[in-house]
């Protein structure tokens, strides 16, 4: 790897910190164990559930304004560092909200992810600044492959914090320390990027920057609907990723609903964050030989049989076997996540003109987080209608179908 792919790896490494404790791991236990532990399991998950979404909405709806804003030279570097700053001051913030304080506590976690999730976005553009587009594959999934068995080391010392309380409930203070301690990995791993990360491709300067950018956002609008492999792409990309960011967000939400305890959900996620890293790996380097599509496919039909398992889960007697069909999920999870998200990414980055790289990502931003409004409030609301987190997570089953449909009519060499 350069130097310069090297940085924008390390990247992955310190925002994955972020996902894995603050919205996959331990932020959704403590929520509803410390937060929301007045209210019934199921108002609690979703809730969960609709903070998500709410931080989605937020992010698609400012995600291709920011992207049309950033293609200028310069730009992309300082709006990531913005994000990036934000998203950490915010989780600092959450462990001073006091036990109870749910509302207040979700709000915070908005923000926090607002941030994480805008600075993706220029993140994710400078993929094409770094790399050459026969790298793209490879690169991307080395990100998400070492940013999950990087994000495994702060996620260790929060659990010997927590675990060293005892019981079968978050502790409050150990858990609160764990919170600091992601905000400064992320912050730290980030120097690196904000530092070597350079704007090679940009549109030229313009004397009315903002109004410019309207307008180019309203001409990309047409554009898009010009290519329509492209937003066919865009299309199935939309259900497919919906159904994976919400199997990461509600998972042990999920999880705490049907009884399992806090230390074998812990001991879960981190067999999932180890053993995703050579599966992503795997995933880059099976797409140079059987095509990214193909790749694409066979994780989405994972995540058909992921849902259903998860669906059938509270119908298991013996607690043994739920245990270990538990862990099976947990495997075909930690299989495909990685590289799903990994060769979205950089099959998008090949389609695109480089120097509007920052509004092309800015759509795909819209298409990803828009779609994950839709997961974790259907699923909510699924959730309440039915009093059953579990039919909740079956209709996550028609979005993976819709994806899997819309993908197999996409036309593989319009993307070479």
């Amino acid at each position: 790897m350069t130097r310069e792919e090297r940085d924008w790896v390390l990247y992955d490494v310190a925002n994955s910190a972020f996902v894995l404790v603050m919205v996959t791991a331990i932020m959704p236990i403590y929520f509803k164990d410390v937060m929301a532990a007045d209210l019934a399991p199921h108002i609690a998950t979703a809730n969960w559930g609709f903070a998500n979404a709410t931080a989605s909405l937020i992010l698609a709806l400012l995600a291709p304004i920011l992207g049309a804003m950033a293609d200028y030279p310069g730009r992309k570097k300082q709006f990531f560092v913005g994000f990036v700053v934000a998203g950490v001051l915010f989780n600092l913030a959450l462990p001073l909200v006091p036990a109870g304080q749910w509302f207040f506590c979700l709000l915070l976690f908005i923000l926090a992810r607002v941030g994480w999730a805008g600075a993706n976005i220029f993140y994710d553009a400078f993929l094409v600044d770094i790399t050459s587009p026969e790298r793209m594959d490879q690169t991307s999934a080395r990100g998400y492959a070492y940013g999950y068995i990087g994000s495994v080391i702060p996620f260790i010392a929060i659990i010997g914090l927590i675990l060293a309380s005892g019981g079968d409930t978050l502790p409050e203070t150990p858990t609160r320390i764990g919170f600091v301690l992601v905000a400064l990995w992320w912050l730290s791993f980030s120097l690196p990027a904000m530092r070597s990360l350079h704007q090679r491709h940009a549109l030229p300067v313009s004397a009315t920057p903002v109004r410019d950018s309207f307008r180019r956002l309203s001409h990309i609008l047409r554009e898009i609907r010009q290519h329509p492999q492209v937003f066919l792409f865009l299309g199935a990309y939309f259900f497919y990723i919906d159904g994976v960011d919400t199997v990461i967000s509600m998972a042990t939400a999920y999880g705490r609903d049907l009884g399992f305890s806090v230390t074998l959900l812990i001991a879960v996620l981190l067999f999932i964050q180890i053993v995703a890293f050579p599966f992503a790996l795997l995933y880059g380097r099976l797409a140079t030989r059987y095509s990214a599509k193909k790749m694409l496919m066979a994780g989405i039909l994972i995540y058909c049989l992921i849902t259903v398992c998860a669906f059938l889960l509270p119908s298991i007697a013996d607690s043994q076997l739920k245990n270990a069909a538990f862990w099976g999920i947990a495997f075909l999870v930690a299989s495909s996540m990685g590289g799903i998200q990994a060769l979205s990414r950089s099959l998008f980055g090949r389609l695109i003109p480089p120097e509007k790289s920052t509004e092309f990502f800015g759509f795909y931003n819209v298409f990803g987080k828009f779609a994950a409004i839709t997961g974790p409030f259907l699923m909510g609301l699924v959730g309440r209608l039915t009093g059953e987190s579990r039919w909740g997570v079956l209709s996550l089953l028609g979005l993976f179908i819709l994806g899997a449909l819309l993908l197999a009519r996409v036309r593989v060499e319009a993307f070479q």
